[in-house]
C-alpha cells in the first residue's frame, strides 16, 4: 500500500512557518535567542532548567539518586522550561544552552559557574563529579558506556521517529511509521535479549545507563508513551516490562520523575523544585 500522494523535493527547500504538526509553532531551521529574559537562580549549587520530559527526567532522576546515596553537594533548583509557549528561545537559557534543547544545567559551585547541555553530557558530568553510578573498573564502565551510548544514539528513533509519524504528525503515512516501528520494535527486542541474563542493563549494578535508557524505554511500557502499547505489543517484551518496573519503584525515581511536570491527582507531580521537601 503506498501513500495517497508523493512528494517531490524541490532544488531549494524553502521554510513554511506552518507546516502542520503539533510542535509547527516552535519548530524553526534557525537557532539563537528569539526575546530578552534572564533565567531564575535559586539557592542550591545545581540550578537545571528543564521540562518532565524523557530527556528531563533523566536528569531529576539522576539528581535524586544521588542524593539518595547522600552526596548533598546535588542538591538542586529545577526550574521549568516550557517548551510549548517557546521560554527555549529566551536570552537566558540559549546562553546555558545555545541548542535551545532542554534539558540545561548550571553548576554554580565552580568559579565561574559551569554550563552543561544536552542529557548525556548533564548526566555523565554529574556521575563523574560525584563519583557515583558510573563503574570504575574499566571493563565495568566500558559495558556501561556501551549501553548509556546505545540509549542517547536510539532513542531518536523513539521521539523523534516513531513518535513524531505516530502521534505527532498532521497527517499519518504508511512508509515513515512502518520504517520507525520496525526500528523501535527492534530496539525492543536488542534490550529484551539483554535483559533475559542480566538485572541491569550493563550487569548487576544499577548505574547511569539504566536511567538513561529507562527514561524512554520505560516510560514508553509504563506510562503508554503515544498511546502505542498495543500497536507496538510492549507486553510482550516480558523483561523490558520487569526492568522498567523494578526501576520505577527506585524511591529516588518516584521523585524525580515527578520534577517539572504538571500536577496530576495519580502521581503528584510539581512545577518546580527548591528543596527536597517539595517532593514529601
Amino acid at each position: 500500500m503506498s501513500d495517497s500522494q508523493t512528494y517531490t523535493p524541490p532544488k531549494f527547500w524553502q521554510w513554511e512557518n506552518q507546516s502542520g504538526g503539533k510542535f509547527t509553532n516552535i519548530n524553526k531551521p534557525t537557532s539563537g535567542p528569539t526575546y530578552d529574559q534572564e533565567l531564575p537562580v535559586g539557592k542550591h549549587p545545581l540550578q537545571l532548567y528543564s521540562l518532565g520530559t524523557p530527556n528531563g527526567i533523566k536528569i531529576t532522576v539522576l539528581l535524586e539518586e544521588l542524593l539518595a546515596l547522600g552526596h548533598e553537594g546535588a542538591e538542586y533548583d529545577a526550574f521549568i522550561i516550557n517548551i510549548g509557549k517557546g521560554a527555549q528561545f529566551s536570552s537566558g537559557f540559549v546562553e546555558v544552552n545555545p541548542n535551545s534543547k532542554i534539558p540545561a544545567l548550571l553548576d554554580m559551585s565552580t568559579k565561574p559557574s559551569t554550563r552543561v547541555f544536552e542529557s548525556g553530557a548533564i548526566m555523565l558530568y554529574l556521575a563523574e563529579r560525584f563519583g557515583a553510578l558510573i563503574p570504575t573498573n574499566p571493563a565495568e564502565k566500558a559495558e556501561c558506556m556501551s549501553w548509556f551510548f546505545w540509549g542517547i544514539g536510539s532513542s531518536p528513533y523513539l521521539g523523534g521517529g516513531f513518535g513524531h509519524f505516530y502521534a505527532y504528525a498532521p497527517e499519518k503515512f504508511e512508509y515513515p511509521i512502518n520504517r520507525f516501528t520496525m526500528e523501535v520494535k527492534r530496539q525492543l527486542d536488542v534490550l529484551d535479549r539483554n535483559l533475559s541474563t542480566r538485572q541491569y542493563l550493563s550487569g548487576n549494578m544499577f548505574n547511569i545507563s539504566d536511567i538513561a535508557v529507562h527514561a524512554w524505554y520505560g516510560t514508553l511500557i509504563l506510562r503508554n508513551l503515544y498511546d502505542a502499547s498495543v500497536f507496538l505489543d510492549l507486553a510482550s517484551y516480558k523483561n523490558v516490562v520487569r526492568w522498567a518496573e523494578e526501576i520505577a519503584e527506585r524511591p529516588a525515581y518516584k521523585r524525580g520523575s515527578r520534577v517539572n511536570r504538571a500536577p496530576s491527582s495519580d502521581d503528584n507531580s510539581i512545577l518546580e523544585r527548591h528543596d527536597a521537601s517539595d517532593l514529601d
